[in-house]
């Protein structure tokens, strides 16, 4: 199971190839509450801090098979990027649903793109299919321990500018980036933020395992369809993990906010914290909330910006 020294052996492998992302204050929200800006990391999401430290360490022969993943499109573009910097062939399932921004993004760092699978539960499917076929090497998007470790690291770089920090707000998809900040502080209140529509976490924390869910969220970036076990193991371990669900109402009003009142022009999935946070559902005041990704389309910002 991930702990604080994976995560901290993480930040060493990963040391001066990501961004230390600003964190930003927000008097609207409260005095003490700061936003981890997260979205202006290397592709514009914390993702690629994972697969910069899956990569550092494969094998030379692992790393000649290529790479396989799968994303909506955060984990492919920073997969693909990190390959690309590392001289490795990547191939990405995403579906046929998927932001065309971030499937053109995917490629345009060099990854050949499968969007065969029309959602993202028969994508998993699919992967699965591909690797087997390929050899390629999987580079999973939450469920592998080194991917966990390297999502930590943006706790570590928030605590250490604001130590003072007692809860963090983080996003959950399927669990990789709030396992692993739950993994680098153990000391401190964890709040896993989830769309009603997509809530593999939450199902999986109260099943008692992984299971499977139809995510059906505008928070595309959260659609995973089960939850990590790696992940769930982890959460389960920690001694102050709160569980929130929001509404998709109350994720447009999250995202109009940091978009018109924080400038940060960033993704759905990144707001539901906020829009947690703003409906009332998280009683914090020493608090982060981390706001990634910044891959939103220009349509549905607009969309959602229009019905204000």
């Amino acid at each position: 199971m991930v702990a604080r020294d994976d995560v901290l052996a993480a930040a060493e492998r990963t040391r001066g190839r990501l961004h230390r992302t600003p964190l930003l204050t927000s008097s609207t929200l409260g005095p003490r509450a700061r936003l981890k800006a997260e979205l202006f990391q290397r592709t514009g999401s914390f993702k690629v801090r994972g697969v910069l430290n899956k990569l550092a360490a494969l094998s030379p022969e692992e790393k000649a098979r290529g790479v396989i993943g799968i994303s909506a499109g955060n984990h492919a573009q920073a997969l693909a990027w990190g390959a690309a910097a590392e001289g490795v062939s990547a191939l990405l399932v995403m579906w046929a649903s998927a932001s065309s921004a971030k499937i053109a993004a995917t490629r345009a760092y060099g990854a050949e793109v499968d969007l065969e699978a029309p959602d993202p539960t028969a994508a998993f499917e699919r992967l699965a299919a591909l690797q087997a076929e390929t050899g390629r090497t999987l580079v999973h998007p939450f469920d592998d321990p080194l991917v966990q470790a390297g999502q930590g690291t943006v706790a570590l770089e928030l605590l250490e500018d604001a130590p003072e920090t007692d809860t963090i707000v983080v996003p959950a998809g399927g669990g990789g980036l709030v396992s692993g900040t739950a993994a680098a502080a153990p000391d401190r209140r964890i709040v896993c933020v989830e769309p009603e529509r997509s809530n593999a976490v939450a199902a999986g924390l109260a099943a008692g395992a992984s299971v499977p869910v139809r995510p059906e969220s505008i928070a595309d970036g959260l659609s995973a369809p089960f939850a990590g076990e790696n992940a769930l193991a982890v959460l389960r371990a920690h001694p102050a993990v709160e569980s929130v669900l929001v509404t998709e109402e109350e994720i447009e009003a999250g995202f109009r906010f940091l978009y018109t009142r924080a400038k940060l022009a960033c993704e759905p999935a990144a707001a539901v914290g906020v829009g947690a946070f703003l409906a009332g559902k998280i009683d914090a005041h020493e608090v982060v909330f981390v706001i990634s990704g910044g891959n939103v389309a220009a349509e549905t910002a607009s969309a959602i910006l229009a019905r204000a």
